[in-house]
């Protein structure tokens, strides 16, 4: 009887019971890193880590596509990790920044989001060709996916590129996404990582904004809003070059045009 009553609490408020485990999850994750790493690597990034894991386990368990949230009383765990919440939390961030601090580096910012873009368009379409790709429209969203994860797949639909493709182009942007979020912490101290400027910079240059906020986040929480606006930025550039610009660019290299 106490067991079904708790299934069904637990049923009932899913997301309640999704934020209580991700407090858990963090409150044990800074006591680790503290324990067992002195603050070396940040507790944020042992909670993505951790995340990670269980995501992977639970979906070799249920064998379906959402990981935690495939267990009933963990559905929340969707709700929490879906777009919504996501963007919600993106946006939030913007209101952080200090408008003069933008201002005073928007020249060095735009630059970043140019440089961060071509750069990342031109890697994802080098590894695409080497991997066997040919047709342009392959090339492009691959290379559009190691940009960000959303711009891959705004790129595959506008070009008519095949749902295989599309979940590469989306699997490279969440590989990049993960190593910036578990990354940001361990290097920011050695490139210099301490102010607004920077992270700005940083955030133009890397683009995905999720991996971005939260490394940011796990570094300082006072330079994520900075970093968070660059990224956004650098995500819509992503979706209006790949489709456009970089592809007749490849299509003319590539002899389609």
């Amino acid at each position: 009887m106490i067991a079904d009553i708790v299934a069904h609490s637990l049923r009932a408020y899913s997301l309640i019971f999704a934020f209580a485990i991700v407090g858990a999850v963090i409150w044990l994750s800074y006591g680790a890193s503290n324990l067992f790493t002195k603050g070396r690597i940040h507790g944020s990034a042992i909670a993505i880590a951790a995340g990670l894991v269980a995501a992977y386990v639970s979906g070799r368990m249920t064998g379906g596509p959402k990981g935690l949230a495939d267990f009933p009383a963990l559905a929340g765990f969707g709700v929490m990790g879906g777009a919504m919440l996501r963007d919600f939390a993106i946006v939030s961030t913007a209101f952080g920044a200090d408008l003069a601090t933008l201002r005073k580096v928007g020249p060095a910012g735009a630059l970043s989001i140019v440089i961060g873009v071509g750069l990342s368009l031109v890697a994802g379409a080098v590894i695409a060709v080497a991997f066997g790709y040919k047709d342009a429209v392959s090339i492009v969203t691959i290379g559009a996916g190691a940009a960000t994860y959303i711009v891959g797949p705004v790129t595959g639909a506008a070009l008519g590129a095949t749902s295989d493709v599309i979940a590469l182009s989306v699997a490279a942007g969440l590989v990049k996404a993960i190593v910036v979020m578990i990354g940001t912490p361990l290097w920011a101290s050695r490139i210099g990582l301490n102010n607004p400027g920077a992270a700005i910079v940083y955030g133009g240059l890397m683009g995905t904004t999720s991996g971005v906020a939260a490394g940011l986040a796990a570094t300082d929480p006072k330079l994520a809003p900075y970093g968070a606006m660059s990224a956004t930025f650098y995500t819509g550039v992503g979706c209006l070059v790949a489709p456009s610009v970089f592809y007749l660019v490849v299509r003319l290299l590539t002899g389609e045009a």
